[in-house]
């Protein structure tokens, strides 16, 4: 059985939800981003109600309606590709999604839309963004080493997209420190 769980975006967040699992004497089979599958079938009421109270103390929501499932796990394949993967997309973001997700990028780009009020596009510039003020905050690649890292084409495409999302340039951003925690994006 699969669950889906919104705003499960880290490795800290999987960790919390196998232990909520574990708790509940439920046995999760594979945990990534925004997905738990159980060992179980099926769960009972009081099992499901359970598990819904449990991850909502700590700040996570369980998912019924499927098309905000679908939401939840075009977002966690988005972060772990910028946040956690170190290769770069070889292939373009719709059939990285598409493929990922085994469903039409049609599909995925209007549930995405209709539920967000946000491109996934636009989603995936913003989580790209705040990989970059991750990495200027540490102060150990230069701007072209970020850019390079994320997929741009240029410095200055980079710098021109920092802009257009945060108002102020990479440099100003180094100066000033302002992130947001990737829930939020």
């Amino acid at each position: 059985m699969k669950l889906y769980i919104k705003n499960m975006v880290c490795d800290r967040c999987k960790m919390a939800v196998e232990t909520v699992f574990d708790k509940l004497d439920l046995h999760p089979t594979n945990v990534v981003l925004g997905e738990v599958e159980l060992k179980e079938e099926n769960l009972s009421d009081t099992q499901y109600r359970g598990v819904k109270e449990s991850l909502e103390k700590l700040g996570f929501e369980l998912l019924k309606d499927r098309k905000k499932a679908t939401v939840t796990q075009i977002k966690a394949a988005i972060v772990e590709l910028v946040h956690y993967t170190k290769e770069p997309l070889k292939v373009n973001l719709s059939d990285y999604l598409a493929d990922k997700l085994n469903a039409d990028y049609g599909y995925l780009s209007s549930v995405f839309s209709a539920e967000e009020k946000n491109t996934i596009e636009h989603y995936y510039i913003q989580q790209k963004i705040e990989k970059a003020k991750e990495l200027l905050s540490y102060g150990e690649l230069t701007l072209s080493e970020i850019a390079f890292q994320l997929n741009y084409s240029s410095v200055a495409h980079l710098s021109a997209q920092f802009k257009k999302e945060t108002g102020i340039t990479p440099s100003q951003f180094k100066q000033d420190l302002r992130r947001k925690t990737l829930d939020k994006v």
